[in-house]
C-alpha cells in the first residue's frame, strides 16, 4: 500500500469517527428537547453535550488532509522540473551529440515520446478527486446537522419567546396584587370589629393563597426560561461550531478545486511548449535537408512547412486566450492558498520545516 493510500484509510477513519461525535453531539441536544417538551430536568444532558471531544477529532481530521493536500501540492512542483528535463538533453545524449548528432536527436524525441507525464497529472487529479470527495461528505454531514439543530433552535427560540412574555404577566400581576395585601394588612391592623376584622382577614387569607399561587407559577416559569435559555445557548454554540467546521471544509475544497484548475493549465502550457519546441526542431532539419534534395522532396516539405506554419499560427491565435485564462487560474489558486495557509499556518510551518511529531 502507497503512502497516500495509507494517508487517505487515515483520512476515511478520522472522517468516520469525526461524523459519528458530530451526529452524538447533535443527538444529545435532541433528546434534552424531547426530554424538555415532558418537563424533564435536562441539564445533565446539555452539559454533557461538550464540543471539546468533536473539536480535537475535527482538528486531526483536518490536520491529515492539509497534509494530503500539501502532499499533491509538492508533486505539482515537480513537474516543472520534469518538463525541463524533458525539454534539455540528458547528460548521456549530450555526449553521444558529440560523436552523432541525429543519434542524440533521436534519442531526447523517444525519451519525451514516451514520457508519462500525462499519466502522472491524471493520477494526481485523482487523488484530489479522493480528497475532495471525503471533504464533500465531511460537508454534507455538517450541513445535514446544522439544519437539524438550527430547526429545534428556531422552535425553542419561539417557545422562550412565549414563556418570557408570560412570566412577565405573571410578574406583573403579582407585582399588582402587592397593594391590596398591604391595604388589607392596614386595615386589619386598625379594625375594632371582630366581625369585620374576620372578614378582612379571610379576605387578606385568600389573596395571599393567590399571591403565593402566582408566585409558585413565577418559579416553575423564571425555571422552564432558565432551562429553554440554556438549551438554547447550548445550540447557539454548535451551530455556531458546525458553521466553522463548514468553513473550513470550504477552504479546503476551494484550494483542492483550484489546485486542479492550476495543474490543467500547467499541463497544457509545458506540453504545448514541448510541441512548439519540437515543431521548430522538425522545420530546421527539414530545411536542412531540403537543401541537399531534389525539386519534387522540395515540393512534398515546403507542404509540410506549411503545414507546420500554420499549426503554429493557430498555436499563436490561441496563445492570448489561454494565457487570459491561465492568469485567472493562477489568481484563483493565489487567493485559495492565501485561505489555506491562514487556517493551517501550523501545518503550513511544519510541512516545510519538516519538523513532524513536535
Amino acid at each position: 500500500m502507497s503512502d497516500f493510500e495509507s494517508q487517505i484509510r487515515d483520512s476515511q477513519a478520522q472522517v468516520q469517527q469525526a461524523q459519528s461525535k458530530i451526529q452524538d453531539l447533535t443527538s444529545r441536544i435532541e433528546t434534552a428537547r424531547e426530554k424538555m417538551k415532558s418537563g424533564t430536568d435536562i441539564s445533565v444532558d446539555i452539559e454533557n453535550a461538550t464540543l471539546e471531544d468533536v473539536h480535537s477529532h475535527t482538528e486531526a481530521m483536518n490536520a491529515n488532509i492539509a497534509e494530503l493536500i500539501m502532499g499533491l501540492d509538492d508533486v505539482t512542483a515537480g513537474f516543472q522540473q520534469d518538463f525541463n528535463e524533458m525539454r534539455t538533453k540528458t547528460g548521456w545524449e549530450s555526449l553521444v551529440g558529440f560523436f552523432s548528432k541525429g543519434k542524440s536527436e533521436s534519442m531526447r524525441q523517444e525519451r519525451m515520446r514516451t514520457a508519462s507525464v500525462d499519466d502522472k497529472l491524471q493520477d494526481l487529479i485523482s487523488k484530489s478527486d479522493v480528497i475532495t470527495k471525503l471533504l464533500e461528505g465531511q460537508l454534507a454531514v455538517l450541513n445535514e446537522q446544522k439544519e437539524k439543530v438550527d430547526a429545534n433552535l428556531q422552535t425553542t427560540l419561539a417557545e422562550r419567546e412565549t414563556v418570557v412574555a408570560e412570566l412577565e404577566s405573571l410578574q406583573s400581576e403579582i407585582q399588582g396584587m402587592d397593594p391590596k395585601i398591604i391595604t388589607l394588612e392596614n386595615k386589619i391592623s386598625v379594625e375594632q370589629d371582630a366581625a369585620i376584622r374576620t372578614q378582612l382577614e379571610t379576605e387578606l387569607a385568600q389573596l395571599n393563597s393567590e399571591y403565593n399561587e402566582l408566585v409558585k407559577t413565577e418559579q416553575v416559569k423564571i425555571a422552564n426560561s432558565q432551562t429553554l435559555e440554556r438549551y438554547i445557548e447550548k445550540g447557539k454554540t454548535w451551530v455556531d461550531s458546525l458553521q466553522n467546521q463548514a468553513a473550513t471544509q470550504m477552504v479546503l475544497i476551494n484550494k483542492l478545486e483550484t489546485d486542479t484548475k492550476q495543474r490543467v493549465v500547467l499541463y497544457d502550457a509545458l506540453t504545448k511548449s514541448l510541441k512548439t519546441a519540437q515543431q521548430q526542431d522538425v522545420a530546421h532539419r527539414i530545411n536542412e535537408i531540403g537543401v541537399k534534395t531534389d525539386q519534387e522532396a522540395q515540393t512534398a516539405m515546403a507542404a509540410i512547412g506549411s503545414a507546420t506554419n500554420s499549426r503554429m499560427a493557430d498555436m499563436l491565435e490561441a496563445h492570448e486566450d489561454h494565457m487570459v485564462f491561465a492568469r485567472d487560474v493562477l489568481e484563483q489558486k493565489a487567493k485559495a492558498d492565501e485561505r489555506f495557509m491562514r487556517r493551517f499556518s501550523k501545518i503550513v510551518e511544519k510541512h516545510d520545516s519538516n519538523q513532524y511529531g513536535g
